[in-house]
């Protein structure tokens, strides 16, 4: 079975969040960008990987089951400490572009079952999420 290194499957996070609509925006391109620049969990990453990474998840997906592929590989390559930061890094991705839609909601769902996240931490995270987007 293949195996990712944890930069990817935080990466792969937010790809199956950006893309749960059927497309992935510039606004969450950008976030997206940002968190692996700006992110401990990331140090190390080399940002030019970053287009290969996006694709490898993307052809995975392209599979029928593709999403069970890709959430199985991330739950292998991530500690429990980083299964919070990947649901966080979803949560984030979906917010960047003011609108959450009923795609997004769904996707990140699954992403909390698959990784085992606790409710109470998933709506913790939610709600420091929400926070960082409130305007006055």
């Amino acid at each position: 079975m293949k195996t990712i290194h944890s930069h990817a499957a935080l990466v792969y996070v937010m790809v199956l969040v950006s893309a749960a609509d059927g497309a992935m925006h510039a606004d969450e391109l950008v976030m997206m960008d940002a968190l692996i620049r700006d992110l401990p969990a990331f140090k190390g990453f080399d940002r030019d990987k970053l287009r290969a990474t996006v694709e490898d998840c993307s052809a995975i997906l392209q599979d029928n089951e593709g999403l069970e592929a890709v959430l199985g590989l991330i739950n292998e390559a991530l500690s429990d400490p980083l299964k919070e930061t990947a649901y966080w890094l979803a949560l984030e991705v979906a917010l960047s572009d003011r609108k959450v839609v009923l795609e997004e909601i769904r996707v990140i769902e699954t992403i909390r079952r698959a990784l085992g996240i606790d409710k109470l931490v998933a709506a913790a995270l939610e709600r420091g999420a929400r926070a960082r987007y409130q305007t006055a």
